[in-house]
């Protein structure tokens, strides 16, 4: 029996969700399900795709291929989930999902004597959500069975999504006849996004399937197809990865493959490199239809359509108020957002931007990404609330020459050993304890206690105990930006 070994395809920044999703902390990472779950896109993804094993399955550590930047907001989500055992795949650059895939199969490969033993790959986006988890798991068994009736080791097995509308932001699977015991597919044809009318078309056909981007496939079928239909990607993919670093943490190994190389790889995606090409190839595409609830959250109005609608249709999460509204989605993230009298909307704050949008327009969205983009803004990137391995940080006020920041740092954990060219900061302690290495000086400090850390002086703080620690830190300088930090020492390896 071959090993099944979990993919986890987790790059992507989900500009069409700004400004709940930033580059900095993408849609994959939020509690978006439109359910009483508090789990992230992410770690949905990781539990759904854990639960396939069985008697027929064998089913190895999961991988996780995801950008260098977002390795630690993979880590901390991992360590919520039970039993989950992870390898994370690093990208330095974003190169769309072949090259990725091209990183697990060579992980997958290199663990494995593949003359005896060809691992089956299960990839699955992690920004996507499933109602009825039961059938995705099914159907996932069913393409992994597929994958191992072939003898010759060469079929590739893809879920098809039962449509619910003509939709023109998927691209589309024509099938030909069932075959097989698994009630599987031959898939005749891949399709590009359609217009309206060729959607609706498609729909009414009833041989055309949304293309959700899941597949089962052995490791050397994977290189071998890509090999042969995009030499320049496996070429350069591979030599990043003969190239590559590998380190552990507490949960989790870090695998990085070689960034210069890395960066040279076309940017392409697996459908394009390989699977459009592959029926009536020697590399078979057989189709399992799911029909599951399954969406990608590609914009606000899919949000919208999976969550929870009252009388009126209204979605709304957070503390809102509505009246004499229909069919909106009210999102609020830290303060009351009310709405009165409006049909069709999409309002969406945060700490530190607004958005407010035709719901049917919500795929142009992006366009404010790239506006913010065009400017510089760092309303594109981060939140005010900032994610670090080591805790948060939120940006409180700011004016000339000072920054007032809330900061909370995990017992245990510390950050850099650092220096600034430009500003002084005045600490104070409002919860926990910290331990403050301060120039030649370790002092520590309780609640309603502060220091001061002059401008040039080498400072670090610290967490030593069980509980949270935050302080208020107030920066006083000529240029506050975070990029004046010197690091002396560090322990997520950013110096």
């Amino acid at each position: 029996m071959s090993q099944v070994i979990p993919v986890i395809l987790c790059g992507g920044s989900g500009t069409r969700l700004w400004p709940l999703s930033r580059s900095g902390f993408p849609k994959q990472f939020l509690v978006l399900s439109g359910d009483d779950s508090q789990s992230s896109l992410f770690q949905q993804a990781v539990e759904r795709i854990n639960a396939i094993g069985g008697p027929d399955i064998n089913l190895g550590p999961t991988l996780i291929v995801t950008n260098e930047e977002h390795r630690f907001l993979a880590l901390d989500q991992l360590r919520e989930l039970k039993d989950i055992s992870a390898t994370l795949l690093l990208e330095p650059i974003s190169r769309n999902t072949a090259p990725a895939l091209t990183l697990a199969a060579f992980e997958a490969r290199d663990g494995h004597d593949v003359g005896k033993d060809d691992p089956i790959l299960v990839i699955t986006p992690a920004d996507q959500t499933v109602q009825n988890t039961a059938a995705f798991i099914k159907a996932l068994q069913d393409c992994v069975a597929v994958v191992q009736a072939d003898e010759k080791m060469q079929t590739i097995a893809i879920l098809g999504i039962t449509p619910t509308s003509p939709e023109t932001g998927y691209g589309y699977i024509k099938r030909g006849a069932i075959q097989g015991a698994n009630q599987e597919y031959v898939v005749e044809q891949f399709v590009e996004k359609p217009d309206s009318a060729t959607a609706q078309a498609y729909v009414k056909d009833g041989s055309y399937l949304w293309n959700g981007g899941m597949f089962v496939l052995r490791a050397s079928t994977w290189l071998a197809a890509l090999k042969e239909c995009r030499p320049d990607i496996f070429g350069a993919t591979e030599t990043a990865w003969v190239a590559r670093t590998t380190d552990q943490s507490d949960q989790a190994t870090f695998v990085r493959p070689d960034k210069e190389i890395f960066s040279t790889i076309p940017s392409e995606s697996i459908d394009y490199a390989v699977i459009e090409k592959c029926p009536g190839s020697r590399f078979p595409i057989k189709m399992v239809e799911l029909d599951a609830g399954w969406n990608d959250l590609g914009a606000w109005d899919a949000v919208w359509q999976v969550g929870q609608q009252d009388q009126d249709g209204n979605v709304t999460s957070g503390d809102t108020l509505i009246t004499n509204s229909k069919n909106s989605l009210v999102h609020a993230s830290s303060r009351l957002v009310s709405v009165v009298g409006v049909e069709n909307l999409v309002v969406v704050e945060t700490a530190d931007a607004v958005l407010i949008a035709d719901r049917k327009n919500s795929q142009d969205v992006k366009n404010i990404v790239t506006q913010l983009e065009a400017q510089g803004r760092e309303e594109k990137n981060l939140h005010r609330k900032v994610a670090r391995p080591w805790g948060w940080y939120d940006s409180v006020d700011e004016g000339e020459r000072f920054k007032v920041k809330r900061i909370q740092v995990k017992p245990g954990a510390s950050l850099s050993l650092q220096m600034h060219h430009h500003r002084a900061e005045h600490w104070i302690v409002v919860k926990g304890t910290a331990e403050i290495t301060n120039g030649d000086q370790v002092i520590t400090l309780t609640e309603n206690q502060s220091t001061y850390i002059p401008q040039g002086q080498t400072h670090r703080l610290a967490n030593p105990g069980k509980t949270p620690l935050e302080i208020i830190e107030v920066q006083s300088g000529d240029y506050l930006g975070e990029d004046d930090i010197v690091r002396f020492e560090d322990t997520y390896g950013r110096n």
